[in-house]
């Protein structure tokens, strides 16, 4: 009995010592000084954690392919897609195109957010007059492709690539903001509402209070602390723990409570922005060979998509089915009257055909899809072999006030971008110097650094390379801005449905036959599948004991 009764009393001894090692607070492991107490000065850790995918998107693993590999042939003699092998890092990826109703829920918000500018509601309107052809009547679509309801799970066109990139900024926008009000951080969406009402049926004390900043959210602005007051911040902000926060006041000076404070982005709570993909994720995209791979070793390339050589489903159920939307030949859209093969004449609904390996709807046909590199035809011999990419233009957000870290505003509420002026991170006198110079000046070239004199160029978007402009419309249509799409439409035929095959247009233009999907930046590990793979053993960090010393 006694022995039974040490034996019980040791696992209980163990139980409350594992529990207590649990409830310890993590330690620097340079400092050992402790995180998340108040008491020394408010040093944060925060869960490490792999986040997860914005709305909408499919996590694609990286790894290495050869880019251009899948073209077996060059039916345009541009020699524009030379064999090249590349890694791209782990992303997150649209799992369907950008559709009819994604678009009216971006030009509803316009109308309802700022209902006297028609400039940025027209400028953000596609151009339906692209479905407009000399010898065709389709005057129909330009008139309802956009807003019918029948239409609203189709693919959107008439998107030029500037405006895919305004949408992408909305969008990352709108997804923050909800996050953080679902969660409490901000306003919820029925206290805003009942503030921007009037108060509604709580009109009287303890209503919402309308919120200080009339300008809608933007991450960034509220990430830098200018986006927080009355009427803005939510029940449930995070605490916090610096010797130098101060308690929360309300309208009349009273306080309120503990003091807390916005999200930042160590929290890991907002996500990533979206942006349009680069045109070597979205051929890795495309491809899918994970779907091929077993130990890395790539059993079978592709043409397209999926696999074999033909266009055709080779399944029972849809033996015979196209896999694609697509031209299948000259006045052959959409197959024969009675069966239907691809059951599309013109674009078709964003979730239609098999999705491929990675479960992207739509790689190949539908729409060709706007990506984010400028076009040159050398891009492929010419750029990094690690997340390749041609586009850069360096920019940063001005400083309406640097000595207090302010960013400035435009309209909108949005930072202004300017052209960065150095090639590394400045001392803290050019920092002033050249944000005054860009609060006096509204430089819209690249400039020079005012302090070291020597000339930088910001815009990489040709890699330095020689563009002469002056013969762009008379023996080359290949300039800055020049914008890569891929992937194929519904109306073309089956070679460019090859995810290798490249075409570009001007940023400013746009077709019937072009629109658009997401991807946003993957942080952290890009391991997507870690289980029943194997992995080295890690020993966690010890803590450090100052009194055992």
């Amino acid at each position: 009995m006694k022995i039974l009764f040490t034996r019980t009393a040791l696992v209980l001894m163990g139980v409350g010592a594992l529990l207590s090692s649990c409830s310890k607070k993590p330690q620097s492991s340079k400092t050992g000084i402790t995180y998340n107490d108040k008491t020394n000065g408010g040093y944060e850790r925060f869960k490490q954690t792999h986040p997860a995918p914005g709305p909408g998107l499919v996590p694609i693993e990286g790894g290495t392919f050869v880019m251009g590999g899948s073209a077996d042939e060059d039916l345009t003699f541009d020699y524009n897609n030379v064999r090249r092998r590349v890694t791209v890092p782990s992303f997150y990826m649209d799992e369907t195109e950008v559709s009819n109703q994604d678009w009216l829920d971006y030009l509803h918000w316009i109308r309802i957010t700022f209902p006297a500018d028609y400039e940025l509601y027209y400028n953000a309107l596609p151009d339906t007059l692209v479905w407009r052809r000399p010898l065709s009547y389709n005057e129909p679509y330009v008139e309802n492709y956009l807003r019918h309801p029948a239409y609203a799970d189709y693919p959107v066109v008439g998107v030029s690539w500037d405006q895919a990139q305004e949408y992408c900024s909305w969008r990352t926008d709108r997804m923050n903001e909800n996050i953080l009000r679902e969660e409490g951080r901000l306003e919820s969406w029925k206290d805003l509402a009942s503030a921007t009402q009037g108060g509604g049926k709580n009109k009287g004390k303890g209503a919402p209070q309308a919120p200080s900043n009339k300008d809608p959210f933007n991450t960034d602005i509220y990430l830098n602390g200018q986006y927080t007051g009355p009427g803005i911040d939510g029940k449930k902000m995070i605490p916090d723990i610096s010797p130098t926060a101060k308690a929360t006041t309300g309208a009349k000076g009273k306080t309120t409570g503990k003091p807390v404070r916005p999200v930042r982005i160590e929290d890991g709570i907002l996500k990533q922005r979206y942006r349009l993909p680069s045109e070597a994720e979205w051929e890795y995209a495309a491809l899918a060979l994970a779907g091929n791979t077993e130990f890395e070793n790539v059993d079978n390339n592709k043409i397209y998509p999926w696999n074999g050589l033909g266009v055709r489903s080779a399944k029972q159920k849809t033996r015979g089915m196209i896999m694609a939307n697509f031209k299948r030949g000259l006045g052959d859209n959409m197959g024969v009257g009675g069966y239907l093969n691809d059951k599309a004449d013109i674009t078709a609904p964003v979730r239609s055909y098999p999705p491929n390996d990675f479960g992207l709807y739509n790689m190949a046909g539908n729409v060709n899809e706007w990506v984010q590199d400028t076009y040159r035809q050398t891009s492929f011999e010419e750029f990094d072999d690690f997340n390749p990419f041609r586009g850069n233009e360096y920019k940063n957000k001005r400083l309406s006030d640097p000595q207090k870290d302010k960013l400035a505003k435009d309209k909108y509420g949005k930072p202004i971008l300017d052209p960065a002026v150095s090639a590394r991170k400045q001392t803290y006198a050019e920092m002033l110097a050249s944000q005054n110079k860009a609060n006096a000046t509204t430089p819209t070239t690249p400039t020079a650094n005012p302090m070291a004199g020597k000339p930088y160029n910001p815009d990489f978007r040709g890699a330095q390379d020689s563009v002469n402009n002056s013969l762009y419309g008379t023996t080359t249509l290949v300039n800055d801005k020049s914008k890569v799409y891929k992937g194929g439409s519904w109306n073309d035929m089956a070679y460019w449905l090859n995810p290798a095959t490249r075409r570009f247009m001007d940023e400013d233009q746009s077709s019937a036959e072009v629109g658009f999907r997401c991807a946003m930046t993957m942080v952290g590990a890009p391991e997507i599948y870690p289980s029943g793979k194997p992995h080295y053993t890690v020993k966690k960090q010890k803590n450090f004991n100052a009194k055992a010393q």
